[in-house]
């Protein structure tokens, strides 16, 4: 282990250009220093410094230690800095749905964070039943949890308008026995509606294609690998609304809502009211 004391006399020494003066930087005698010369070039088995009377050089290896050495100390003293630095905001643990990540509330979670330099933001995205488990453990401290219409929504809620589609150019032929469908994993609320309402037209169905996230499935669907269900807000360009007409069954509105943790910390639920005012501006989804 080098030792910090032995590596900040070293530099100090090389900087000034002998002992008398590193000395005096670091607050020790010229023999103390010139001590802990020897006892760094102990531990490294190596000469460190050319001395000429009063003046001090770098040896070959003193010169590649030196850069180390001066890594060390910054390094050592960015740690003080950090540890002493006062947490005032403390931790906020939020979880969001996968597809709220890829719009603009990321932008106001960025602001949000860098309004409160002392705030330590942690964002989880996933499927709302892992995040609703993760915030009963006590993992999260405010979450944005989607949940069937008209179940209870937290201290915010907002509806989220279901539609079928399909690929523009590559459309699913809607006669075909079984309907391929690409969806998300199990767990997925849209997996879920999606599948019931295929079983109750009796239509049969298989998955084509399984991603963990909204792109994913938004690429299968553009290129013609399945069919799938997607809030309105993430209907792409290159997608076609599947009508009644096709004998697809309409898919239940969905809702998301703003839960906190009980006992929430200020800082959180300064967090969750920045959230509710953002929902209240319009639906966080969109593009800015």
């Amino acid at each position: 282990m080098l030792d910090i004391e032995l590596l900040r006399s070293f530099v100090s020494v090389v900087d000034s250009g002998g002992f008398t003066r590193a000395g005096e930087r670091v607050h020790r005698t010229q023999s103390t220093v010139s001590q802990q010369i020897k006892r760094l070039e102990e531990s490294v088995g190596r000469p460190l410094l050319v001395r000429n009377g009063k003046q001090a050089a770098p040896t070959e290896e003193g010169e590649r230690l030196l850069t180390y050495a001066r890594r060390i100390l910054a390094l050592e003293q960015e740690a003080r800095d950090v540890v002493a630095r006062p947490v005032v905001d403390g931790v906020v643990r939020l979880g969001i749905p996968e597809d709220f990540a890829a719009y603009r509330l990321t932008e106001m979670l960025s602001d949000f964070a860098r309004s409160r330099p002392t705030l330590r933001l942690h964002v989880r995205c996933g499927l709302s039943l892992h995040l609703r488990e993760a915030l009963e453990r006590g993992e999260l401290d405010v979450a944005l949890l989607k949940h069937r219409a008209g179940q209870s929504g937290g201290i915010a809620t907002w509806r989220e308008k279901l539609l079928w589609v399909t690929s523009r150019k590559h459309p699913i032929d809607m006669s075909r026995d079984p309907i391929p469908i690409a969806v998300s994993e199990q767990g997925c609320l849209y997996r879920n509606q999606m599948i019931h309402a295929f079983e109750k037209a009796g239509r049969a169905w298989h998955i084509a294609y399984t991603s963990p996230n909204l792109p994913g499935i938004q690429a299968a669907v553009s290129v013609g690998l399945g069919v799938s269900v997607l809030p309105e807000v993430a209907i792409l360009p290159d997608h076609q609304i599947i009508d009644k007409a096709h004998g697809f069954l309409p898919i239940t509105n969905t809702e998301v809502g703003l839960v906190v943790a009980d006992g929430a910390s200020p800082a959180c639920r300064a967090m969750a009211d920045v959230l509710a005012q953002f929902y209240r501006d319009g639906d966080p989804r969109k593009a800015a």
